[in-house]
């Protein structure tokens, strides 16, 4: 069988020869480093790498082993699946809670006011990845993940007795973003540990829990409300969270050779290895750990893909927030709207899991790619066409349609991010770049809601502005995923075009 050139980021190799090429603008020799591995252990299938980076004498040394699989690996998957359900399927629910609130106990606010609380939440849940990356680095994911469930489940109690606008800022924006962000960051992080070649294909899965939960508590909410009301409904989803994360807690681990710095990503030189070892140097190393890595940005692959990053969050959150209230808006039903945001996390269920399937396989900034262009066509050719339908047949059969495409196509934008952030770095420093790149993606998850809002008031409470800046985020993000992988594809690479992997 013929072998498949592959063009990917990849922390150590073994080298097979070192190829002097003739750089066609210098006129001067640059060397290119030709490597190989099995794509599975112990497989005679294999697969090659180009690079232009010398490899270190403790890569030439070592091979570093990934599971790729098996009972404890796929624990951890499971585990992170759990956790994922109780934090991002709260995030999948903001859009119920903007709609319930903004016609209830804050109806008396702006839609540009309401999206305050809510881009404080999705702030707060990349932000603080800066502070929590580092510290999962260095000990892992164990106390993260319980001061974790301890914020997000004391989120979700507090909202049920919150009555004023600063009530539901400090209860949902603050305690709920937090508890979120403790969970999510360790929860993806961990999955990197055991997982290189089949690691979008494993983050998929776990991200799949997001969505599952997007299903769940928005269904609880809209089924409960009418019975026991809003204050039940949201103790309800509390105890639920509980559970979910208390099994979670129990199954996601990492591996000790990755964090007690044993594993050959760590090592460098001696110090490395003692910086790394139990003790007071790797609590020194974590706090000094935690801050933005502004040298990360000095490699174009990581900015471009950052900023990428930073506009699909700014577009994603704009249908998850107000699909509920844009389609009372168009004049259907107060059950078929709010279920809007079912049917979408349904689609998000498909979209998050075959995305990291084939992304292993065709490369992983090139499904991004993909799917970008997918949700731009969603929202040209379904999204804007829904508001000048005349029938409340043709609206309601157009935005189902709309929710379940958009669900899937968006999945990607949650279960590939940081997998495409692990391409470009290794293994041990991943926790601290994943952080850094959400630092600034934050920003974007901050003002996004709140800017969409403000586009509605403007507007008349009109939609279309709206609509036409998700679509505009995503055209911006399609341009820099492309800068990203083409830096990233290299000579080689780039003689391929479309063909290469990456």
């Amino acid at each position: 069988m013929a072998a498949t050139t592959v063009f990917e980021d990849k922390a150590s190799v073994h080298t097979l020869g070192e190829l002097p090429a003739l750089s066609p603008s210098l006129s001067q020799s640059s060397t290119i480093y030709c490597t190989s591995e099995n794509s599975k252990p112990y497989s005679t299938s294999k697969k090659s790498y180009c690079t232009s980076e010398k490899p270190s004498q403790v890569d030439l040394e070592r091979d570093d082993k990934y599971p790729e699989g098996g009972k404890r690996a796929w624990s951890v998957v499971l585990g992170s699946f759990l956790c994922m359900a109780a934090s991002f399927g709260m995030m999948n629910t903001i859009g119920t809670l903007q709609a319930h609130l903004s016609k209830n106990q804050l109806a008396h606010y702006s839609d540009g006011e309401i999206g305050w609380i809510f881009g404080v939440y999705t702030f707060l849940s990349f932000f603080c990845g800066i502070l929590i990356g580092p510290i999962f680095d260095a000990f892992g994911p164990e106390w993260l993940l319980r001061f974790g469930t301890l914020f997000l489940v004391a989120g979700s109690m507090l909202v049920s007795v919150s009555t004023l606008y600063w009530h539901f800022m400090l209860s949902f924006g603050i305690f709920a973003g937090i508890g979120t962000s403790l969970i999510i960051t360790p929860a993806v992080a961990s999955i990197g540990h055991w997982f290189r070649l089949k690691r979008a294909y494993a983050t998929g899965v776990a991200t799949t829990g997001g969505s599952i939960g997007g299903i769940i508590l928005p269904l609880i909410i809209k089924g409960a409300i009418p019975t026991v009301g809003f204050a039940w409904a949201m103790r309800t989803v509390g105890f639920v969270q509980f559970f979910l994360l208390f099994c979670g807690n129990f199954l996601v681990r990492t591996r000790t050779d990755i964090i007690n710095g044993t594993d050959v990503d760590s090592i460098k030189t001696s110090e490395d290895l003692k910086k790394n070892q139990p003790g007071p140097g790797r609590l020194r190393s974590a706090i000094s750990a935690i801050r933005i890595d502004i040298k990360a940005f000095l490699d174009p692959r990581f900015t471009f893909t950052t900023i990428s990053v930073f506009f699909i969050e700014w577009a994603i959150f704009v249908p998850l927030t107000y699909i509920t209230s844009y389609a009372l808006n168009l004049g259907l039903s107060s059950d078929l709207s709010y279920q809007l945001i079912v049917v979408l996390n349904i689609g998000s269920v498909f979209g998050r899991w075959l995305p990291g399937f084939v992304a292993d396989k065709m490369g992983r900034f090139n499904t991004m790619i993909v799917t970008v262009c997918f949700c731009f066509a969603t929202v040209l050719s379904l999204w804007i066409p829904s508001g000048y339908i005349d029938s409340v047949v043709g609206r309601k059969a157009i935005m189902i349609v709309f929710a379940l495409l958009y669900g899937f196509g968006s999945g990607s934008g949650i279960s590939l991010t940081g997998v495409c952030i692990g391409q470009i770095c290794s293994t041990k420093e991943y926790g601290t770049k994943f952080g850094t790149c959400y630092c600034f993606v934050s920003l974007g998850t901050l003002t996004g809601i709140p800017i969409a809002g403000q586009i509605v008031a403007a507007s008349g409470g009109g939609y279309l502005g709206l609509i036409c800046f998700a679509g505009a985020s995503y055209i911006c993000a399609f341009i820099f995923f492309n800068a990203a992988r083409w830096v990233g594809l290299g000579i080689e690479g780039k003689k391929r075009g479309w063909r290469a992997v990456y």
